[in-house]
């Protein structure tokens, strides 16, 4: 047998792997390589009597290592990330190498959902210590310390207890009843300045009517029951901001400064004594800053629990902004262009009399409904070359609108298959007694 026809045995944890000195002296100057060598008996974990050579490796491992001897090309098994692969080639001395590409593209895949999971367990360690963090005021317990930890979970985490439970039900019915109220004041203001029979009218200027008495003088208990609730408001945000933990991150939150927001309209109506329901455009501006009333009915959500399928669509959304914000900058200049191209094809070109298009953003809102295939049909082409334009335009979209989905779908994927692992991790901690007890 010729010399770099000689076999090699190695006995990897266990296993016996014979392979030829040549292929071993592939990679000069690693630890492999020197098994090949007169003195290597002497150097390493020699059996002479099986003449094999032992290690203490993992060997579905070395199988990776033995194959890059042999091809040239590291590939990772699919259990194994890509730190213990590198321990791997550390241990028989070999350079950093690149991964084979379907390796390289799965590993790169699995490191951005391991990312995204360790964002999201340190957001959900932040939450928890937000909610039984105590801020120390220069060094004592004040009252504020000492009452901190009932206090604040009472109206920030309503699964906290039964009093809480209670608390949050009922800050939710006042937030029922004054929505309520306020589409009943919208639907009755909208019914006396524009009564049913003037919706008819061409010219709605003349059946306007503004009433002689305004709403709050006709029903004033109206104005303060709304008060009443305001007052609850004022209450329960007082209590709120006085006993969070972190108050600048209390201030920034959007639903907080949407419940700061709703104090003020009534009581700017209270105090200025009518004036404002007689004042059409005052009346207006604070109806529609009363809207904020809706809003508040987003604190329904924290009476459930967070379906772990929305935790997940969030953190995705966040992973994929700048593919969403590439979509977005793309399908802008799709309305552009497209909406320029059918109005000049309308007007300019062709002139024609009986277009849809009056002006460039009536051809821009045209773009846009038609690319997301919803098609109103108030503004429509009249020409051959505009429908054409169409066409194009709703291919287009069609497009523009499905190539994401697949990488949207694929994120969300592995992101909730490892967010359901970890989940069912945390059980089984929780459910495992400890060594101690």
């Amino acid at each position: 047998m010729k010399p770099n026809q000689e076999k090699v045995t190695l006995n990897i944890g266990g296993i016996r792997y014979e392979t030829y000195m040549n292929t071993l002296r592939a990679l000069p100057g690693t630890k492999l390589c020197r098994l090949t060598e007169p003195q290597a008996s002497h150097t390493f974990d020699y059996d002479p009597d099986s003449k094999e050579f032992f290690f203490d490796r993992n060997a579905a491992l070395f199988e990776e290592v033995l194959n890059y001897y042999r091809t040239q090309r590291l590939h990772c098994p699919a259990a194994i990330c890509r730190s213990v692969l590198e321990e791997e080639l550390a241990f028989w001395e070999i350079p950093h190498v690149s991964l084979a590409p379907c390796c390289g593209w799965r590993l790169t895949a699995a490191e951005e959902q391991q990312g995204a999971c360790n964002l999201w367990d340190d957001e959900e360690r932040q939450n928890e210590g937000q909610d039984l963090g105590v801020q120390r005021e220069g060094g004592h317990a004040g009252w504020r310390t000492r009452w901190q930890p009932q206090i604040w979970p009472l109206f920030e985490n309503p699964r906290s207890s039964l009093g809480a439970k209670c608390l949050a039900t009922v800050s939710l019915l006042f937030n029922i009843s004054i929505c309520i109220l306020f589409l009943w004041k919208i639907n009755y203001s909208i019914y006396q300045f524009f009564p049913p029979h003037s919706f008819g009218s061409n010219n709605r200027s003349s059946t306007y009517n503004h009433p002689e008495n305004t709403l709050h003088e006709r029903f004033p208990k109206h104005l303060y029951l709304e008060l009443f609730h305001v007052l609850w408001f004022i209450v329960e945000f007082f209590m709120r901001f006085t006993f969070c933990p972190m108050r600048k991150k209390f201030l920034k939150s959007p639903l907080n400064v949407t419940d700061f927001l709703s104090l003020f309209p009534v009581f700017i109506e209270l105090f200025s004594h009518g004036h404002v329901s007689k004042n059409e455009n005052l009346e207006y501006f604070f109806g529609f800053f009363r809207m904020v009333y809706l809003f508040k009915l987003l604190k329904m959500i924290k009476l459930v629990e967070t379906p772990l399928m929305f935790k997940i669509l969030s953190y995705t959304s966040r992973c994929l902004l700048r593919e969403f914000l590439i979509l977005i900058m793309i399908f802008v200049l799709e309305a552009l262009f497209f909406g320029a191209l059918c109005y000049c094809s309308e007007t300019i070109f062709f002139g024609h009399i009986e277009s849809y298009f009056w002006d460039m953003p009536s051809s821009f809102w045209w773009a846009v409904i038609t690319l997301t295939t919803v098609g109103y049909g108030d503004i429509v082409p009249v020409t051959s070359i505009s429908r054409v334009i169409g066409a194009c335009t709703a291919l287009c979209g069609v497009l523009t609108l499905i190539v994401p989905i697949p990488i949207f779908v694929i994120k969300f994927k592995g992101y909730y298959d490892t967010a359901v692992l970890r989940e069912k991790m945390k059980r089984l901690r929780k459910q495992t007694p400890s060594p101690s007890s």
